[in-house]
């Protein structure tokens, strides 16, 4: 069984890896699309003459494929919540399935469009992000298998979610090697097959339990005896549950009080609400640079067509390192429980505070940098973006996981990440104003966001607070008791 658990967690890496936010690497994607005169109908004067299409100033194509993305990124968000719906009433499976049914339509869909039918890169970019963030919602539920490493794991995932985006440099990489983009995206069509064998082989019909019975069994054959050991062993059998059943009993009160509150209790907490606004003005920060970086790069190289490659290469590559960076914000929540193997949540939720500030301050120092409009300060703005992006997403699933009742994780996530996308159609004005007011030139819309980013510094300041409100009911219930 333990075999089984680092085979699932092994091949859920790959999957993050390879397959669940390639969306991300939509810079490189476009500079192939460019290639391939995706939207060079809505160019001056195209005619015949496109050879550097990557490079041409073409503000309404540019424009175009900005409206990709952002469609894109707000399905991305915007469908969490019905997938965490979802995934909450009916299980992994199901979930599973819909999703591989929803990549492997986005991958055809790409795989057989040319310039004259170019509309059919708005379906397929957003059923691509759909059927991701559906991917990465039912394999966040394996840090469950690992118990004190749980956090760990889910920023790890979360990391291997924003690498992803190095697929498309791939694609870029390959097809400048002589392999056409049909063939390219119908082989990542095929790749569906991996996902349907570990869906069967791999994962739960359900969802896996925290904490694990002892002798728990997922997949196909084990589905009837699995559903048995949950019933028979209950969760109490498990070493960590004995020894959680020694400690006082103000804890345990508090944390039957948690697990007694309902969805709506949650998501009108300020604890939500703060994390709401936390996540929303940096996923913006994060979708406009994406979303503007193509455009970006050519007007600060002058439109050389060398320099604009080699950036778009160094910033894909760059993005394969958030599986290594999200780690750490993993084992800055889990620290504690080295010492401890068994904590209860207000330790966990005191564990989030440095790293929810952490993350804030990545996130200005990235804002700083990329208000620079100086092509070597690009590379500082790529190591702080990769790093800034896999805490905030680890970060994100890991708070939710922590900060509330297991049995709403996959509504809160969906409603968390739902309400974002919202905030994220912002970057689409905010690109039209870029373009047409400020003449190409970010600076000013820039420094803007730097300056609401100070705004979530209140998420970690709030989340403390609620520990030392925490804190003190539990020390007064203990107090009473002595007495």
């Amino acid at each position: 069984m333990r075999c089984q658990y680092v085979l699932t967690l092994f091949t859920g890496l790959i999957e993050c890896i390879c397959f669940a936010g390639v969306t991300f690497g939509w810079a490189s994607l476009v500079f192939v699309l460019k290639k391939e005169n995706y939207f060079d109908d809505l160019c001056e004067a195209t005619g015949n003459l496109t050879t550097n299409a990557t490079t041409s100033d073409c503000p309404p194509q540019d424009e175009r494929f900005s409206l990709i993305f952002t469609v894109a990124a707000f399905m991305n968000s915007a469908m969490t919540f019905p997938g965490g719906f979802i995934f909450d009433r009916y299980g992994t499976a199901v979930t599973r399935f819909i999703a591989i049914c929803l990549y492997t339509t986005a991958t055809l869909l790409i795989a057989f469009s040319t310039a004259d039918t170019a509309v059919l890169i708005f379906p397929a970019l957003s059923l691509l992000a759909i059927g991701g963030i559906f991917l990465i919602l039912t394999n966040m539920q394996v840090g469950n298998l690992f118990g004190s490493q749980r956090s760990t794991i889910i920023t790890l995932y979360n990391g291997a979610f924003d690498s992803s985006s190095v697929i498309f440099l791939v694609v870029k990489v390959l097809y400048q090697n002589g392999i056409s983009l049909q063939d390219l995206f119908l082989f990542i069509s095929c790749c569906s097959i991996f996902h349907i064998l570990r869906t069967l082989f791999l994962m739960p019909d359900t969802h896996i339990p925290f904490p694990v019975p002892e002798g728990y069994r997922y997949g196909v054959g084990c589905a009837k005896l699995s559903h048995k050991t949950f019933k028979s062993l209950k969760p109490g059998h498990n070493k960590e549950e004995t020894v959680q059943k020694t400690r006082n009993t103000s804890t345990k009160s508090l944390e039957n009080h948690d697990n007694e509150v309902s969805f709506r209790s949650c998501a009108l907490s300020s604890l939500f609400g703060w994390h709401l606004i936390w996540l929303s003005l940096m996923q913006l920060r994060h979708y406009l640079f994406i979303g503007t970086l193509n455009p970006t790069i050519t007007r600060l190289s002058g439109g050389d067509p060398h320099l604009v490659s080699k950036y778009t290469n160094i910033f894909a590559i760059s993005q394969f390192c958030g599986v290594l960076c999200a780690p750490w914000n993993g084992l800055i929540m889990d620290r504690h429980k080295r010492k401890n193997k068994v904590s209860d949540s207000l330790d966990d939720l005191h564990s989030s505070v440095l790293s929810l500030l952490l993350t804030t301050i990545q996130c200005i120092l990235f804002s700083l940098c990329a208000s620079i409009s100086q092509l070597p300060a690009l590379y500082p703005t790529f190591i702080l973006q990769v790093l800034n992006r896999s805490f905030l997403y680890g970060g994100n699933a890991a708070f939710l996981s922590i900060a509330f009742p297991p049995r709403h994780f996959g509504k809160l996530y969906g409603l968390v990440m739902s309400l974002s996308a919202v905030v994220s159609l912002l970057q689409y004005p905010a690109f039209s104003i870029i373009r047409t007011y400020l003449h190409g030139d970010p600076f000013y819309v820039n420094i803007s966001l730097m300056i609401l980013m100070f705004l979530t510094l209140g998420h970690p300041v709030n989340v403390y607070r609620v520990w030392r409100k925490k804190s003190g009911l539990r020390d007064n219930t203990e107090g009473q008791a002595d007495l």
